[in-house]
């Protein structure tokens, strides 16, 4: 990786937290879904991250993140006994995807405060370059 500035920081990590939010998004809207079996059933997403430091020789300690992937739950759907739903299976169970939304939502929320502080580090980064190149005039 070639040496990193304060923009492809925050632009990388910009770009993590749209995948977060993406797979938040894909979460809460596939919550309701259900199937007749459990292969069947919507799978919860996580993304996976992975530090990239900067090769400058000296190691100058400056890191971003890049998404690696995204990975689906590994977790038993929810079980419910429905007998008279159109899509229960043979037993009268329906599955649903384990989803919990509270921690959904809670994972929204600092996605979107992530994503907002990297807007602030670019916002700042901006102003002083900005500034410095005026300290010339």
């Amino acid at each position: 990786m070639k040496s990193l500035t304060i923009f492809d920081v925050a632009g990388r990590a910009m770009a993590a937290q749209q995948v977060r939010l993406n797979t938040v998004a894909s979460n809460l809207a596939n919550v309701m879904s259900i199937s007749g079996s459990p292969d069947n059933v919507y799978k919860p997403i996580k993304p996976i991250f992975e530090t990239q430091y900067s090769n400058v020789p000296g190691n100058n300690g400056i890191a971003t993140v890049d998404t690696v992937g995204i990975e689906a739950s590994k977790a038993d759907p929810e079980k419910r006994y429905e007998p008279n739903h159109p899509m229960a299976d043979k037993d009268g169970y329906i599955y649903a995807p384990p989803i919990d939304q509270n921690a959904e939502m809670v994972d929204m929320l600092e996605t979107s405060r992530q994503y907002q502080n990297n807007i602030e580090v670019l916002s700042t980064a901006k102003t002083l370059l900005l500034k410095t190149i005026n300290v010339g005039k």
